[in-house]
């Protein structure tokens, strides 16, 4: 969409509901769209931007905790981070935890304990997801990344290998 086709989207969006949402923005759309309307708030790393009340949203219960394996998967887990704060859910971030390091998911295992609802993002061999799942009691929802280098196919190696894990829980 063009940064005008989102502005008319998000005014009339803004009449109905309390949060109004265009992901996947770039930089220069989003200086656009807050010229258009300033109440607008651009989130870089995830690229969203927003229209939020201006009385904040209760609070929702649940704890929603977010993991990366890689810094390289940040765009993508904020991406979800941004969107489930702008519901209304407080969030847990858990940045560069994968595999490769697996001392840093361990020591952060008191996040996974207290988590009723926990979203890993991982790229390369997608393994991290199978790994937390296997420590957690509660639902993991896998998000494959395109990142990574050598045979990740642009993210197809991470989905398949999310596709096929043997951990109960994760989807």
């Amino acid at each position: 969409k063009t940064a005008m086709q989102i502005v008319e989207i998000m005014k009339v969006m803004e009449a109905r509901h309390p949060v109004v949402m265009a992901t996947r923005v770039s930089a220069e759309k989003s200086a656009e769209i807050q010229a258009a309307l300033p109440q607008a708030t651009y989130f870089e790393m995830a690229r969203i931007c927003a229209i939020q009340p201006s009385v904040p949203l209760a609070i929702r219960p649940g704890k929603l905790s977010i993991l990366t394996a890689g810094t390289a998967d940040l765009p993508v887990a904020e991406e979800a981070a941004v969107t489930a704060e702008l519901c209304g859910f407080q969030v847990t971030r858990l940045w560069d935890v994968g595999v490769a390091g697996i001392h840093r998911l361990l020591s952060n295992r008191h996040v996974i304990d207290q988590s009723d609802v926990l979203i890993v993002a991982a790229g390369m061999e997608g393994a991290l997801p199978s790994v937390v799942a296997g420590l957690a009691d509660c639902p993991v929802v896998a998000v494959p990344t395109s990142v990574g280098y050598g045979a990740s196919f642009n993210g197809l190696a991470p989905l398949l290998t999310m596709l096929y894990s043997c951990a109960t829980g994760i989807g």
